[in-house]
């Protein structure tokens, strides 16, 4: 570092000199002598510094934007702590890690912790035992390094756009008085939303590096687990559509259809038919925000994509459910059993392409899905079928700089505290003649085409400390949703 502080600073000396011996220059040999001087001091600049130069660029307010957001179903209040913490305040054991679908005791979750600590990977599951649960919560909300927050994926949609003072947010979910206190004074909530008792969900992290047992996380992140039942059977999502008429939403969010897998298969195929049915009583004219978390039962997933998708205009996901989105459905790259390390942008392209190409609008589909939002640690990208969606090089930029800033906890992007780990050089494709595409920190959001469906890239500058990873992919979709227009159809 201190290397580029002394280029930059004698190259502004040299800068500086050649304006004191200007008169004796020729003046196009001053002008080229300058311009390469001032080239050469941009690119002295960090990576990380450049990117943020050029989003700050990019980032623009679009022409016509939301005034009223709609957002449901999930809301909890999360408890937040060292993974590692609470299995030694239990006192578990370090155990060889297994990938449970469903966690039934003490035993269990640390072995669904453990495997998923590392592979570096979010996940979410449910936790079947009442009793148990209850137990290990307590332990977690009273352990001294607990903090208490707003949980569930649309409870902090709804927080995160609530920090624009222009926006009016109506949130519904399983309201309690704690979850009620969190929130921003900027946040509606319907009296039929409230309850008498908050759902807890716990949220274990570990940081890159960090050990348990014989495991060492490649990258920080977290595992999060509950007992929540007004949250699995989506109570609240009649209230939900039945409040829309009296709010008149520009927009609605609607999550917390992964809530369900703690049901029982035909409970669960019940209630999402009964979710269908709902969500098509919302008018069409009103654009509808899916967004996907941690799921692990395909048939369950399939069955989302077929009736659910159909319905929305855009969804939000990162690269585990977009693959195992793609398993579910025998997609592109289904056999692929996981990431190894960054996700592969052409694998995820095609992924991408598949979806709306199959599951998209066309004329020849009912389906109103032209939009997808992929986001994972050192990348994002949107997707959008053509002609139904503005603004996108703005909003892809503008959820991976909140996705800086809120890991880290800042209000703006600090380059000390962030690297950019995004290839440099990538394939847009792995199933038709792909493009090369070589990233530019001056011109960070890279856009490419194909048979009408529009993508736009870019890298994330990761916090190389993160203070807080929960809750980031919510906050990244609420951002990019701030910035996207929807053009009337």
């Amino acid at each position: 570092m201190w290397q580029r502080s002394v280029c930059v600073g004698l190259l502004a000396l040299a800068l500086g000199y050649l304006c004191v011996l200007g008169p004796e220059l020729p003046p196009a040999a001053l002008r080229q002598l300058s311009a390469s001087l001032l080239e050469t001091l941009r690119r002295a600049r960090s990576l990380e510094a450049r990117t943020v130069a050029a989003w700050q660029a990019a980032i623009v307010r679009p022409a016509r934007g939301w005034a009223r957001v709609a957002v449901g179903v999930n809301a909890c209040v999360d408890v937040v702590l060292s993974g590692v913490k609470l299995l030694e305040a239990l006192g578990l054991e370090p155990r060889d890690g297994k990938n449970h679908a469903v966690l039934s005791s003490g035993q269990d979750l640390g072995e669904a912790f453990t495997h998923f600590m590392e592979r570096g990977a979010a996940a979410e599951r449910f936790f079947s035992d009442a009793a148990a649960f209850r137990d290990i919560a307590q332990t977690a909300s009273e352990h001294p390094a607990a903090q208490l927050y707003v949980g569930g994926n649309a409870a902090l949609i709804g927080q995160k756009l609530a920090t624009n003072p222009d926006l009016k947010i109506l949130l519904c979910g399983p309201v309690g008085p704690r979850l009620h206190e969190l929130l921003d004074d900027n946040v509606v909530v319907p009296p039929e939303s409230m309850q008498e008792r908050d759902e807890f969900h716990l949220i274990l992290e570990y940081q890159a590096g960090e050990e348990w047992g014989q495991v060492r996380a490649p990258t920080a992140n977290r595992f999060i687990f509950s007992h929540d039942l007004s949250n699995g059977a989506l109570n609240m999502l009649e209230v939900f559509v039945s409040s829309l008429d009296e709010f008149q939403p520009d927009l609605v969010v609607l999550s917390g259809l992964h809530m369900m897998e703690g049901q029982s298969k035909e409970a669960r195929q019940r209630r999402l038919m009964e979710a269908v049915a709902s969500i098509s009583d919302i008018p069409t004219d009103i654009p509808i925000h899916l967004e996907l978390a941690s799921m692990t039962d395909q048939d369950f997933m399939s069955n989302i994509m077929h009736q659910v998708f159909p319905l929305v205009n855009s969804i939000g996901l990162n690269e585990q459910e977009l693959l195992f989105l793609t398993q579910a459905a025998s997609g592109p790259h289904a056999s692929l059993g996981s990431w190894s390390g960054i996700p592969d942008v052409g694998v995820v392209s095609d992924i991408l392409f598949w979806i709306l190409k199959e599951h998209g609008k066309a004329a020849e589909r009912a389906s109103d899905l032209t939009r997808i939002h992929f986001h994972t640690l050192a990348y994002h990208i949107l997707a959008t079928v053509d002609g139904h969606w503005g603004n996108q090089a703005a909003a892809v930029a503008a959820g991976a700089r909140a996705a800086g800033t809120q890991a880290c906890a800042t209000d703006t992007i600090d380059t000390s505290r962030v690297l950019l780990k995004a290839p440099r050089e990538f394939l847009t494709s792995h199933t038709e003649a792909p493009a090369k595409i070589s990233l530019n920190p001056d011109e960070p959001v890279v856009h490419w085409h194909r048979e009408g469906i529009s993508f736009h890239f870019t890298p994330v500058l990761v916090c190389k400390d993160p203070v807080r990873t929960v809750g980031l992919g919510d906050a990244i979709s609420a951002e990019g949703l701030l910035y996207s227009e929807a053009y009337p159809q």
